[in-house]
C-alpha cells in the first residue's frame, strides 16, 4: 500500500490547506470552543474539508482519522491496516494568537506505526516530509541538518508550560551550554528530526493526531520518540488516543 502512494502528493494536498488558512488567517475570525475548552475557528474546519477531501478522491479505500472529524468506534478502527492521521491545524492556540507558529499534520500510519508524515508551516512556507525508507526532508534538503554551535537546545512548548519541564531541563546534564527555546505545534518536533534542536520533552497531555506525522519524519531523520516512562516508541490507534508523556531525542 505505502508504495502506492505518492509524497508529492501529500505535500501538494498539505499546500492546499494552508492556502485557505491563511486568507482566513490575514482577516478577523471567531472562535470557538469544544467541550475540552480547546479552540475552533473556521479554518480548522476549512483545512479538515480540505484534507479529508483530497484524500479521499485519491485513496478511496483508507480510512481517514483526523481531529475535527467525529470519532470513530474502537472496535471498528483496531481492524485498519492503513489510515491516514490528520490535525488540519496543530496549534489553533497559536493560529489564534497569530504567531505563525502552526502547522498542517497529515501522516500515514501502517498498524501501529507512522510510516509517512507531511508538516506543513504556512506562514513560513516550510515543509517537513518523510516516507518510511526514504529519509525525511526539510524544504527538500535531506536531514538531520548540521549545526555548527556549541549549544544544547532544549524546546519547550508556548502553551503548556510547567513545573515538570523546568525541573526537567534544570536535571538536563551536557558538557554544552544549555540553551531553551519555546515553539508551538509540531514546530518542536520537526526541529528535532532536523537537528536544530536536541530534545523536546512532552510533559502535558496531547493526541495521537498531535504527533504522528512529526514521528514518520523523526524515525526517518534517525532520531527517537520514546515514551517517558519505559524509552519505547509510540504506538498509535490505540483505544485511548491521548499520548502518554514523551521525549524526542
Amino acid at each position: 500500500m505505502i508504495n502506492k502512494i505518492k509524497l508529492d502528493d501529500i505535500e501538494l494536498i498539505a499546500k492546499k490547506a494552508g492556502i485557505a488558512i491563511m486568507e482566513i488567517y490575514r482577516k478577523d475570525f471567531s472562535v470557538e470552543y469544544k467541550e475540552d475548552n480547546s479552540p475552533i475557528t473556521e479554518a480548522d474546519l476549512k483545512a479538515n474539508q480540505i484534507i479529508c477531501s483530497s484524500l479521499t478522491k485519491l485513496y478511496p479505500t483508507i480510512p481517514i482519522m483526523s481531529e475535527e472529524n467525529n470519532e470513530i468506534a474502537y472496535e471498528i478502527r483496531k481492524n485498519w491496516e492503513y489510515y491516514w492521521c490528520i490535525d488540519p491545524i496543530d496549534g489553533t492556540k497559536e493560529f489564534v494568537k497569530k504567531n505563525g507558529e502552526f502547522t498542517i499534520n497529515i501522516a500515514l500510519i501502517y498498524k501501529t506505526t507512522p510510516v509517512l508524515g507531511v508538516v506543513y508551516v504556512p506562514v513560513t512556507e516550510d515543509l517537513y516530509k518523510a516516507k518510511k525508507g526514504e529519509g525525511g526532508f526539510k524544504n527538500g534538503v535531506k536531514i538531520p541538518l548540521t549545526r555548527d554551535d556549541n549549544l544544547y537546545i532544549i524546546a519547550i512548548s508556548n502553551s503548556h508550560l510547567t513545573q515538570e519541564y523546568q525541573k526537567f531541563v534544570e536535571k538536563i546534564s551536557s558538557i554544552k551550554e544549555k540553551k531553551v527555546v519555546r515553539k508551538g505545534s509540531s514546530l518542536k518536533l520537526c526541529m528535532v528530526a532536523s537537528g536544530e534542536v536536541d530534545i523536546y520533552p512532552r510533559l502535558a497531555p496531547c493526541m495521537e493526531w498531535d504527533t504522528a506525522a512529526a514521528d514518520a519524519i523523526i524515525r526517518e531523520s534517525g532520531k527517537l520518540i520514546c515514551q517517558f516512562t519505559n524509552n519505547k516508541p509510540l504506538i498509535y490507534n490505540k483505544k485511548n488516543l491521548l499520548n502518554p508523556y514523551f521525549i524526542a531525542k
